[in-house]
């Protein structure tokens, strides 16, 4: 390393967030750009551990050392290829990803862990602002033609492999723009959508085909699909939400997550005049305590919400890494978003019980009833606590539990393919589905998971299309379907 004392010298240091009030008067990212001298010393941080457990804690299995030394030494340029020899897309995941390989960092055992992510990130940008990420066209064309069903990360993740490996590939998107979650869930104040548009901008000059507002199974048959190409990538995601069917769900003001994130940033790109779901001046209720509550949360305060309530079934976690969740492990402790500085009350080990009306159809407010947990063959169980009913006022409902799968109605319906015991798209351990000649990743063969594992995901199945149309593949991959992660 450039500096081995680097961590005993430097402590953590993060970007600044915008103040709160001006970040509330607008949707752009909450985080300012860190400066370069101050990132080298981060990049100082990591230290000449021997074993990298980073490099196993990330599912993309990124260099980290490596390009930290890198960036410490300002060797910018040889630093962004040896993060892109790993991520195709690290100025996503520089933003986005809750960065597992930073709780597997051998510094974090003791001390706060090296900022990975940021550096990341800075070098991705580093790498747009100097011109240095332009298309990478291929020098041979296979002839073979390559259908990939879904833009989010794991389907632009395996298009940009495969059409580097010559192929023609095609992009099917049924929204109206490439990027799915990327670009209709994620809220703009988290990444921006120019960074979508600047990374598919390389994609095209590369040869990459996008087709969007093109629903298959509705506005092309799977078997029209079938035959135009040689093979096809499944990359739909999970995208069937887990609802909260009890008396009153079919009040006015009740919203599944999905329902409202992506009109908001359609509001934001200037697609869409105005919100149809406005939350100004209402009181709201998220139920859900991960990510996309997060993100709902922070939509609602942006809107005007005259307070945000989030609640949790499961208890508030400790302040610590739980002795049961120990390094180099994903940790179980509490963690806050800087959506939660923003304004919530976060209220953890309730359940609700009932949604409640005002007598015109309308929401008024939720019935709750406080929980106790304990677990019953390694599940969860919840038993109310007497005398703990209460009500909570609000004019709107968010359900933020997550997903439960992949849509099965279209796509999944007219292929056939065989589903696994959690509903997932069944895969074996070259990607393969049930059908010939069609494959599965991210989501919508994993379930839900993070950015990072869809990416990996993409550049794995890549591998595994390539090598099964040309006898032999240079995509380098990490992982197969049954890789066991650290988180």
């Amino acid at each position: 390393m450039g500096d081995i004392r680097g961590f005993l010298k430097h402590t953590r240091e993060l970007p600044k967030r915008r103040p709160v009030d001006e970040r509330l008067g607008d949707w752009r990212e909450v985080y300012q750009r860190f400066p370069t001298h101050r990132l080298r010393d981060q990049a100082s941080r990591c230290m000449d551990c021997g074993v990298p457990f980073c490099n196993l804690g990330c599912p993309l299995g990124n260099i980290i050392p490596d390009w930290n030394d890198l960036v410490y030494r300002d060797q910018w340029r040889e630093a962004m290829d040896r993060l892109h020899a790993t991520n195709n897309f690290p100025e996503f995941t520089g933003r986005l990803c809750p960065a597992p390989c930073e709780q597997a960092c051998v510094l974090g055992i003791n001390q706060p862990p090296v900022t990975i992510k940021q550096i990341e990130v800075s070098i991705a940008e580093r790498a747009f602002d100097e011109g240095w990420l332009t298309p990478v066209v291929p020098e041979i064309r296979t002839g073979k033609r390559i259908a990939v069903v879904g833009s989010g990360p794991a389907g632009l993740a395996a298009a940009q492999q495969l059409t580097r490996a010559g192929h023609s590939v095609v992009v099917f998107e049924r929204a109206e723009k490439a990027g799915g979650l990327l670009r209709f869930g994620i809220p703009d104040f988290k990444m921006e959508k120019w960074v979508i548009d600047r990374r598919l901008e390389q994609m095209v000059g590369e040869g990459t085909e996008f087709r969007t507002s093109t629903n298959v199974g509705v506005d092309i048959t799977t078997d029209e699909l079938r035959a135009q190409f040689d093979a096809v990538v499944l990359a739909g995601g999970a995208t069937a939400w887990r609802d909260l069917p009890m008396p009153g769900r079919e009040l006015k003001g009740i919203h599944q997550a999905m329902e409202y994130l992506p009109d908001s940033n359609r509001v934001g790109s200037g697609d869409l005049d105005a919100h149809p779901i406005n939350a100004a001046g209402k009181n709201v209720v998220i139920i859900g305590g991960g990510d996309t509550g997060a993100d709902c949360l922070g939509t609602a305060n942006r809107q005007g919400a005259a307070n945000v309530t989030q609640i949790e079934i499961m208890p508030r976690p400790p302040d610590e890494r739980a002795p049961h969740t120990p390094w180099p492990m994903w940790p179980l402790m509490y963690m806050s978003s800087s959506a939660h500085e923003e304004g919530v009350e976060q209220v953890y080990a309730i359940s609700t019980t009932e949604f409640v009306g005002d007598g015109d159809g309308n929401l008024k407010g939720i019935a709750t009833v406080d929980v106790e947990m304990s677990m019953e063959d390694g599940r969860p169980t919840f038993s109310p606590v007497e005398g703990s009913e209460r009500e909570i006022p609000c004019e709107l409902v968010f359900l933020a539990m997550g997903f439960v799968g992949p849509q099965r109605e279209g796509l999944i319906e007219q292929l056939g393919v065989e589903l696994d015991a959690r509903g997932n798209v069944k895969r074996d351990d070259q990607w393969r589905t049930s059908v010939d000649d069609v494959y599965v990743c991210g989501d919508m063969g994993r379930g839900q998971s993070l950015i990072v594992w869809a990416i990996s995901e993409g550049r794995a199945c890549a591998a595994a299309v390539d090598r099964a149309l040309m006898g032999q593949t240079a995509l380098q991959t990490v992982i197969t379907p049954t890789s066991a992660p650290i988180r």
